[in-house]
C-alpha cells in the first residue's frame, strides 16, 4: 500500500524551485520527489547532491518534450509547476519564452489527464504578479480578480497569462494558481545588473516574498491539512506587510546591503522608466498564508541584514570605490543596445519611449533627485471594482452576476442560464468588439481574464479602455484618456 506521496516538481534549478526542493527534501519521510531538469552542466552541478538521494528521482529532459513531462507526472500525487523561462532571459528571447511556458502548461495538463487517477492529482501553477502589470499609486493595492494587463512588450507576462488560462480551463479537478511576486534571495545582491533594472519606475511598488517562504509554501501545499476549499482558486504570494516597499526603498536597502552608495549617488532619475512595469501591494495575500502558514517571523529589514552577510566579501569593496566610477558603470548598463532605456532615448525609439515614458517630452521633464517623489504611498487600500456583487457567497453566484460582470467589461454574457455556484463550467461571452469566446466564471470573475482575442495581444489597450470600465481602472491610472500610444509588436533583431 502506498504510504508516501509523490511530488513532481519543475524548475528545481531556479530560485523558487530550488527553495522548494530544499524544503521538500527535508520531508522525505512522507514525500517522494520527482524532478524535471534540463541536462546542462550547470543543472547537473546544482542537483548533484540530490541525484542519488533515496526518495528523489531526476528526469533529465525538457519542458517542451511531452514524453519527459509524462515521465515526471506518471505516479505523481501533486504537480508543482514552477519551471519555465523568466526575466531577464525572457526579455531577450520572447518567442522562445512563449513557446516554452505555454507548451509546458499544455503538456502538463495532457499528462495529468492521461493518468488513471487524474481527478485525484493536485496541480499547483506558479503564475506572476507581472500578469496584472503597472499598478503605481493611487491603484497600488491589488487582489486576485483585478484586470489582467500584461505590460507592453512583456512577453513573459503574456506567456504566464496564457499558461494560467490553460490550467484553469483544462478540466483538471484540483488546481491552484499562485501568482508569485519579486523573490528576495542573497543572489539578488550580486547576480549582476541588466538593462531591465531601469525598466522599473522609481515610485513603483512591490510586496516581496523571500525564497525561503516560497519554498516552504511549495512543501506545505502538499500536506494533508490543506482543505478541499483551497483548490480551484487564485492566490497572491508575499512574505507579509513588512515586505511592502517602493522601488526606491528597495534600491536603498539593496545598495546598503552591498555597501554601495545610495541611489542618488550612482543613478540619475531619468534612467528609470515612468511606467509599464508591474508590481502592487496586496489586500489578499494573507489568504494564502492562512491556508499554508509558510511565512517566517523575519521582518524585511532583518532579511536584508541576513542577505548582506551572505554576500561574498569582495562585493563590499564598493564602499571604497568612488561613486562616480560606479555611476559610470550603471550608465553603461542603461545605455545598452536593445533594452537600455538611455539607448531608446538616444535612438529616438518612439515605440519604446511611448510605452515606458509616454513621450520624449515626458522623459525630458523628469526632474533631478531633489524633486523626485520618494514618499511611501498610502497604506489605505484602494479597492478596484470587479463589476458584480462580491458580498454574495461564491456558491450563490448566478447568471445575473455573470451578466453584470460582462457589462462592466464592456461586453455581454451570451449564455442564458448557468447552474448557481458552478464557476467551473464554461459560459459564452462577447467583448466590446464582438469577439465571442468561452470561459469559466472562475477565469473571468476570480482570475481577471477576459477576451482571448483582445488580450494579451495586440496591446490594443487604449481602445479597450474606452469601452471596458473594468480595464479602464488600471489603464487610465497611468495613461491619459485622450492619449494615443504607439507600440511596435516586432521583436528586436538578433534576440531569437
Amino acid at each position: 500500500m502506498k504510504t508516501k506521496k509523490t511530488i513532481f516538481l519543475t524548475g528545481a534549478t531556479g530560485t523558487m524551485g530550488k527553495a522548494g526542493l530544499e524544503e521538500l527534501s527535508g520531508r522525505l519521510d512522507r514525500f517522494n520527489i520527482t524532478l524535471l531538469a534540463r541536462p546542462s552542466q550547470t543543472n547537473k552541478k546544482k542537483l548533484a547532491a540530490y541525484e542519488h538521494k533515496k526518495g528523489i528521482r531526476i528526469v533529465w529532459g525538457d519542458l517542451t518534450n511531452y514524453n519527459d513531462i509524462l515521465n515526471g507526472v506518471t505516479g505523481a500525487d501533486y504537480v508543482l509547476h514552477v519551471g519555465g523561462m523568466v526575466s531577464p532571459a525572457a526579455d531577450y528571447y520572447p518567442k522562445k519564452t512563449r513557446k516554452v511556458n505555454t507548451a509546458a502548461a499544455e503538456y502538463i495538463v495532457k499528462a495529468v489527464k492521461a493518468q488513471p487517477n487524474a481527478d485525484q492529482i493536485k496541480v499547483v501553477y506558479i503564475g506572476s504578479v507581472a500578469q496584472t502589470g503597472h499598478r503605481n499609486a493611487p491603484i497600488h493595492w491589488g487582489r486576485t480578480g483585478d484586470p489582467i494587463c500584461a505590460s507592453i512588450y512583456d512577453h513573459y507576462a503574456i506567456s504566464k497569462t496564457i499558461a494560467e488560462r490553460i490550467f484553469v480551463e483544462s478540466g483538471i479537478k484540483h488546481w491552484a494558481c499562485l501568482r508569485q511576486t519579486g523573490i528576495l534571495c542573497p543572489e539578488l545582491l550580486y547576480k549582476g545588473s541588466d538593462p531591465i533594472t531601469f525598466h522599473v519606475p522609481i515610485d513603483g511598488v512591490l510586496e516581496w516574498a523571500t525564497a525561503e517562504d516560497s519554498g516552504r509554501l511549495l512543501a506545505n501545499v502538499c500536506e494533508d491539512n490543506v482543505p478541499d476549499e483551497f483548490w480551484n482558486r487564485f492566490y497572491n504570494i508575499s512574505s507579509g506587510p513588512s515586505y511592502r516597499l517602493t522601488n526606491y526603498e528597495f534600491e536603498c536597502k539593496l545598495l546598503k546591503a552591498i555597501s554601495c552608495p545610495p541611489p542618488e549617488k550612482i543613478f540619475e532619475p531619468n534612467w528609470f522608466a515612468l511606467r509599464n512595469f508591474h508590481g502592487q501591494w496586496y489586500t489578499d495575500s494573507d489568504i494564502l498564508e492562512n491556508y499554508l502558514h509558510f511565512r517566517s517571523n523575519q521582518s524585511c529589514d532583518d532579511y536584508f541584514r541576513w542577505m548582506a552577510k551572505q554576500v561574498p566579501w569582495y562585493f563590499h569593496l564598493s564602499k571604497i570605490t568612488p561613486a562616480f566610477i560606479i555611476k559610470k558603470m550603471m550608465k553603461a548598463i542603461a545605455s545598452q543596445k536593445g533594452l537600455g532605456t538611455l539607448n531608446w532615448i538616444k535612438t529616438k525609439n518612439q515605440h519604446r519611449i511611448s510605452a515606458y515614458f509616454g513621450s520624449y517630452e515626458a522623459w525630458e521633464a523628469i526632474p533631478d533627485w531633489n524633486k523626485i517623489n520618494k514618499e511611501h504611498p498610502s497604506e489605505i487600500p484602494v479597492i478596484l471594482k470587479h463589476g458584480y456583487d462580491e458580498t454574495k457567497p461564491k456558491e450563490e453566484l448566478d447568471i445575473e452576476d455573470m451578466q453584470q460582470a460582462a457589462l462592466f467589461r464592456g461586453g455581454k454574457c451570451l449564455s442564458g442560464t448557468m447552474v448557481k455556484g458552478d464557476l467551473a463550467s464554461p459560459l459564452e461571452w462577447e467583448c466590446q468588439f464582438g469577439h465571442r469566446f468561452k470561459a469559466s466564471p472562475n477565469l473571468i470573475l476570480l482570475g481577471g481574464h477576459w477576451c482571448t482575442e483582445c488580450q494579451p495581444l495586440p496591446w490594443n489597450y487604449d481602445e479597450i479602455a474606452k469601452g471596458n470600465p473594468f480595464f479602464a481602472q488600471v489603464w487610465h491610472a497611468s495613461h491619459d484618456k485622450d492619449e494615443h500610444n504607439i507600440y511596435d509588436e516586432s521583436i528586436f533583431e538578433g534576440m531569437e
